[in-house]
């Protein structure tokens, strides 16, 4: 194994926030039934899970809900609102920076779809300066399910503590952990880069 350590973000609420609600909202409005519903069909069914995980393709995941709430979007527009709920968490991106000026490796590890990749992919210049990334949608699998993390760990040549990981959910921290990695729960970008310090790195 390479020496050196690499740390490792989640995406969403490390480095970009994201707010469904306002998916909600759209769809709501762009179909029958309220936002109870809109919610039910997207956030309480096994749906974005499905497509998440790689087993149905983004026209699908559309067509499933466009059939469940009747939608009125066409697929163009569709996509423009689902994927438009990201907003930069500034201080953990220039931390990323940080890491990257210094020649520390740094990858992304996340549950996502291909939908929000793409919409990331031409809206944040940023997600374009890591040295790899496992996204559940490509690989089949999600947190904490140790595929992805197996996958990480071929791609960044490193296991057990040269890999630094962040996560906002405790359970993907813990499967991490398991693994040997030195993971911790990112609560807030302060503790975050406080934690990253701690562990010697210049942030």
């Amino acid at each position: 194994m390479n020496p050196q350590r690499a740390v490792v973000f989640d995406l969403g609420k490390v480095l970009l926030d994201f707010d469904y609600s306002k998916v909600v909202h759209r769809l709501a409005e762009a179909g029958r039934g309220d936002a109870a519903e809109v919610r039910r069909a997207l956030l309480e069914s096994s749906l974005l899970h499905e497509y998440e995980s790689g087993r149905i393709d983004s026209a699908t995941f559309y067509r499933r809900l466009q059939s469940a709430l009747d939608l009125t979007l066409d697929y163009p527009s569709f996509r423009a609102g689902f994927g438009d709920i990201f907003s930069p968490i500034a201080e953990m991106i220039a931390a990323q920076t940080a890491l990257r000026a210094r020649g520390i490796p740094t990858f992304i590890l996340s549950n996502t779809n291909e939908i929000a990749i793409s919409h990331i992919r031409e809206r944040y210049p940023f997600f374009h300066q890591f040295d790899g990334y496992i996204l559940s949608h490509e690989i089949g699998a999600m947190k904490p399910d140790a595929p992805v993390y197996q996958a990480l760990e071929s791609t960044a040549n490193r296991t057990g503590a040269d890999l630094f990981y962040l996560d906002d959910v405790n359970e993907n921290v813990a499967a991490a952990a398991a693994r040997g990695w030195q993971a911790v729960v990112h609560t807030s970008p302060q503790a975050s880069l406080a934690l990253l310090r701690d562990a010697g790195f210049p942030v």
